[in-house]
C-alpha cells in the first residue's frame, strides 16, 4: 500500500512536466543564445518566431526550466489566454525584478501590441531582467530600423529539427523502425507533424513502410498549422504556392488572374511562407498537407490548377535566356516531384553552378573525363571539344570551384568517315536512325554525353543540373528528330525509370569504350513532339500510378499475335473484351470509351488508313473483305476480290503486317503519333 501511496503523491503537472522534458531534443544553438543572454550576454530580449507546430512552446519551457535552475524568477505570458488591457499586469514582475525572466509564448494572438511592446513596455524592463517572445511572425521591421534595439535585441528564427534530434524524438515517442522512413518522409524535422504522425501510426500497426498519413492527420494538421483562411481566393492561392516549386507574382496570376497582386503580398506575410531570390514557398510539411488535402478533397480542381500552373512553367522553359533555362526546367519537373521526377531542391540550391566551356578548359575536361571513364573515354571527349565546343557545359562545386563533371549535347546532321570511327556510341546512335527512320532534310539528331567524378554518379544535384540541361534541350529544339543518352552501368532501377517516367526506351545494342559496355536511351521527337511529350508526363501525374500500373507490357511478337487474333474476331465484343490489347497504351489514351468497342474502333480505322497510301490499297481490300465483311471463308473472300488464292493470301499477310506494325508504333509513341512509315 506505502508503494502505491507514493506512486500517486505529487501533482499531474509535475508529471506532464517531466514527460515534456524527457522528450525535448535537440535546439542546442537555440538554448546556447539564451544561456548566453542569461548570463549576461548583452542582449535583454530574444524573439523567436517560426511556423505553427515548430517547437516554439516546447523551447519556451524549456528556457523556463533553464531559468528556474539559475535562480531566476520566471513569469510565463500566453497570448492566447491573455485580453490585451491585463497585458502588463501579467507582465509585471519583469518591471520590479532585475533578475526576472519573461516568456511571452503565441505573441501571434496578440500581435496588436507589438508597437507598445516595443516603444512602451521594453523600455521600462531594469537592466539584467530578460524578456523572450515567440509567435509565428518575424519581428516588425521598425525593430531593426531603430538603432536603439541594435545591441538589445536578438532575432531567432526556429527552424526544423536536425535529422539526428528527429530521430530522437522518435525514439523518446518509441516509434518503431519500420515506421519512421515514411514518418521522416511526410513530416521531416516538423515535431509537431512528427508527434501526431507518430501516435496515429502507432495505432495502424499493419501500416509498416507504406504508412501514409490519413486525412484525419491532413485535417488537425492544417488546423493547427495555417488555421482559418480569409477566402475561397486566398485558400486558392496558398495552394497555388504549395504544388509550384517558387511562386513569383507572374504565376500566380496565370493560376488565378483575379487580384494576383494583393494575394501575392498576402501570401509573403505567413509565418509559414519563406521566400527567396525565385520567389515563395511554404514550409515542406505545411507544402505537403496543402497538396494532400486539395487532392482527396478536389481531385478536378487539383487538376485544373496543375494543368494552368504547367502551361505557364512548359511556357518558360521555351523562351527562358540560357542562364535561366535550368531554373525554369526545375520548376516544371518540380511538379511532376510525386511522380518519380528526381529532385533534390532547394536544400541544395547553388551548390553546384553550370559553366559554358572555354578553350582553356579543355585541359580540365580531360583530366575530369580520365578520372571518370579512362583514357579512351577521354579521347572521344577530346575529339567532340574540337569540333563542338559549343556543346559541352562544366559543372563546378560553388564553394570550392572544384571541377566534377562535364556534358556535351551534340547535334548532328550529318556524319564523315573519320567521326563515325572515332565514337561508337555516336556511332550506334546514327546506325540506329538510319536503320529505323532516317533524317529528312533540314533534320538532326542529338547525343548527350557526360563525365562525371565517381562521387557525382547517380542520384545527386549535380546530375539534376545535367539532366535540366538535356531537358531543356530536348523541348526547345527545332527539327531535331531523335535524341539519344547514353549511361554507362545502369541499373534496372535506371532504366525502369527513363522508360516509364520519361518514356524513352533503350537500345538493345550496347557499344563499347575499351571494356566498358553502355546503353543508350532513344526518343523520336517526330513521333512525340514535346508537347506530346509534356502531355504524357501530366497524364501520369493526374491519373496517378494505380491508372498506369494496371496496363498490360506485351513484347512487340506477343502484341503482334495479339492483333492477328482481334482481327479475326473483330465481330465479337465479347472476345474483344478478353483481349489483351484492351489494357495496352492504345486504349488506356482513349478515356471515356469502352475498352473493347475501343479496340474494334481502332482496328477498324487502322485498316481504314491503308487506303490513304496508293502502295497499300491492295492490302486494304483483302483485309476490309476478310474482317469488316466477315466473309465466312479465304476462298470466298478471294472469289470476290477477283484474285488468284495464292495472289489473296500474299495481299492479306502483308495487310496484317502493315497493321501489325503501325499499332505496335502507336503502342511505344502514343495514339498521336504519325503512322508507322510505310516501306
Amino acid at each position: 500500500m506505502a508503494a502505491e501511496s507514493t506512486n500517486k503523491s505529487g501533482l499531474l503537472g509535475w508529471r506532464l512536466q517531466a514527460a515534456r522534458e524527457t522528450a525535448f531534443v535537440g535546439r542546442e544553438e537555440e538554448l546556447a543564445v539564451f544561456h548566453a543572454a542569461l548570463y549576461g550576454g548583452g542582449f535583454s530580449v530574444l524573439y523567436v518566431h517560426g511556423p505553427g507546430g515548430i517547437g516554439k512552446s516546447a523551447l519556451l519551457r524549456r528556457f523556463a526550466h533553464e531559468a528556474a535552475v539559475a535562480g531566476r524568477p520566471v513569469s510565463m505570458v500566453d497570448g492566447r489566454m491573455l485580453e490585451p488591457a491585463a497585458s502588463e499586469a501579467e507582465a509585471e514582475l519583469v518591471l520590479r525584478d532585475a533578475d526576472a525572466v519573461l516568456l511571452v509564448d503565441n505573441f501571434d494572438r496578440i500581435q496588436g501590441l507589438e508597437g507598445w511592446l516595443r516603444e512602451r513596455f521594453l523600455p521600462r524592463v531594469p537592466m539584467g531582467a530578460l524578456v523572450v517572445i515567440a509567435g509565428r511572425n518575424p519581428p516588425d521591421m521598425r525593430w531593426q530600423a531603430d538603432p536603439g534595439w541594435a545591441g538589445a535585441l536578438a532575432v531567432l528564427p526556429l527552424r526544423d529539427l536536425r535529422a539526428g534530434d528527429a530521430q530522437a524524438l522518435m525514439d523518446s515517442s518509441g516509434v518503431p523502425a519500420e515506421l519512421r522512413e515514411p514518418l521522416l518522409a511526410f513530416a521531416g524535422g516538423h515535431p509537431l507533424a512528427l508527434l501526431l504522425g507518430a501516435a496515429v501510426a502507432a495505432k495502424d500497426g499493419g501500416a509498416g513502410r507504406r504508412w501514409t498519413p490519413n486525412h484525419d492527420v491532413v485535417a488537425t494538421l492544417l488546423d493547427q498549422l495555417v488555421g482559418e483562411l480569409p477566402s475561397a481566393a486566398h485558400r486558392h492561392a496558398l495552394e497555388i504556392c504549395a504544388h509550384a516549386y517558387m511562386t513569383a507574382e507572374d504565376l500566380l496570376r496565370a493560376a488565378l488572374p483575379e487580384d494576383a497582386g494583393t494575394l501575392f503580398r498576402w501570401l509573403r506575410r505567413l509565418p509559414f511562407v519563406e521566400s527567396s531570390s525565385l520567389g515563395l514557398f511554404p514550409h515542406d510539411v505545411v507544402r505537403e498537407l496543402l497538396e494532400a488535402d486539395l487532392r482527396w478533397r478536389d481531385p478536378g480542381g487539383y487538376a485544373v490548377m496543375h494543368d494552368r500552373i504547367h502551361a505557364h512553367l512548359a511556357e518558360r522553359v521555351r523562351t527562358a535566356s540560357e542562364g535561366d533555362l535550368l531554373g525554369a526546367v526545375a520548376a516544371l519537373l518540380y511538379l511532376h516531384r510525386g511522380n518519380g521526377a528526381d529532385f533534390h531542391g532547394r536544400h541544395h540550391e547553388g551548390e553546384f553552378q553550370e559553366e559554358v566551356v572555354r578553350e582553356e578548359d579543355v585541359g580540365t575536361l580531360l583530366r575530369v573525363a580520365t578520372a571518370a571513364e579512362g583514357a579512351a573515354s577521354a579521347g572521344r571527349a577530346a575529339f567532340w571539344a574540337e569540333r563542338q565546343l559549343e556543346a559541352f557545359r562544366l559543372y563546378r562545386r560553388t564553394e570550392t570551384g572544384e571541377p566534377v563533371a562535364f556534358s556535351a549535347w551534340l547535334r548532328l546532321a550529318e556524319l564523315d568517315e573519320e567521326e563515325l570511327a572515332a565514337d561508337p556510341i555516336v556511332a550506334m546512335a546514327w546506325a540506329h536512325a538510319r536503320a529505323t527512320t532516317p533524317l529528312r532534310a533540314g533534320e538532326h539528331l542529338a547525343v548527350s554525353r557526360l563525365w562525371a567524378l565517381p562521387p557525382y554518379r547517380g542520384n545527386s544535384p549535380v546530375m539534376d543540373l545535367i539532366q535540366w540541361r538535356v531537358i531543356g534541350n530536348c523541348l526547345r529544339a527545332e527539327r531535331m528528330a531523335w535524341s539519344y543518352i547514353e549511361i554507362r552501368h545502369p541499373d534496372q532501377a535506371a532504366v525502369e525509370h527513363l522508360r516509364r517516367h520519361y518514356g524513352m526506351r533503350d537500345i538493345s545494342e550496347q557499344p563499347r569504350l575499351g571494356e566498358d559496355p553502355y546503353t543508350l536511351f532513344v526518343h523520336d521527337w517526330r513521333a512525340v513532339p514535346a508537347q506530346a511529350w509534356l502531355e504524357r508526363m501530366n497524364h501520369l501525374l493526374v491519373a496517378g500510378p494505380a491508372a498506369t500500373a494496371k496496363l498490360a507490357v506485351l513484347s512487340q511478337a506477343e502484341f503482334a499475335e495479339a492483333v492477328r487474333k482481334a482481327l479475326r474476331q473483330l465481330s465479337r465484343l465479347d472476345a474483344l473484351a478478353a483481349s489483351p490489347l484492351t489494357r495496352t497504351r492504345l486504349i488506356a489514351e482513349r478515356a471515356g470509351q469502352n475498352p473493347a468497342t475501343a479496340l474494334g474502333d481502332l482496328l477498324r480505322q487502322a485498316i481504314d488508313d491503308l487506303r490513304a497510301d496508293p502502295r497499300s490499297v491492295k492490302f486494304h481490300r483483302a483485309l476490309s473483305v476478310t474482317f469488316l465483311r466477315s466473309t465466312p471463308t479465304q476462298e470466298l473472300a478471294a472469289e470476290r476480290l477477283g484474285l488468284p488464292f495464292t495472289t489473296y493470301r500474299r495481299h492479306l499477310a502483308a495487310g496484317i503486317e502493315r497493321v501489325c506494325a503501325d499499332l505496335w508504333h502507336r503502342e511505344l509513341y502514343g495514339t498521336s503519333a504519325p503512322a508507322y512509315p510505310s516501306t
